[in-house]
């Protein structure tokens, strides 16, 4: 299988009629989709809340975000990802992820390897128990 690229792209699409807009999250390898509902007036901290329990719960963190907003966004996006991921008891959906990355003696493997046919990539460093 070839190798995977945790790369995202974000992009928020307004809805003008009602007021509310979407955050967009595509993975530049396989083109899977994401569209998360957002409020306007959401704080980068909430938008930073919602990306890890939609999509770093589900795909790790990410190697690299690419958004078609200011640069400031981007580097704001990932200041307030990491004051997030300090603060890990708040976020039981990592929990679960790391969990779900977890050897599995039954499967041989990792659930998520089992799932999604390899290993999930991380910047994060694991260190293998013995």
């Amino acid at each position: 299988m070839g190798q995977s690229y945790n790369g995202f792209c974000i992009r928020i699409a307004f809805d003008s009629e009602k007021e509310r807009c979407y955050l967009v999250v595509i993975d530049r390898l396989t083109k899977s989709t994401h569209f998360i509902p957002v409020r306007t007036d959401y704080s980068l901290d909430r938008l930073a809340e919602l990306y890890i329990a939609e999509i770093v719960r589900l795909h790790g963190v990410p190697i690299l975000i690419i958004s078609d907003r200011d640069p400031r966004f981007t580097s704001l996006i990932w200041k307030k990802l990491q004051e997030a991921l300090s603060n890990w008891e708040k976020y039981l959906s990592l929990v679960e992820f790391a969990y779900n990355n977890s050897f599995q003696s039954s499967i041989k493997m990792a659930s998520y390897e089992a799932l999604y046919g390899h290993k999930c990539q991380t910047p994060l460093y694991w260190t293998e128990l013995s």
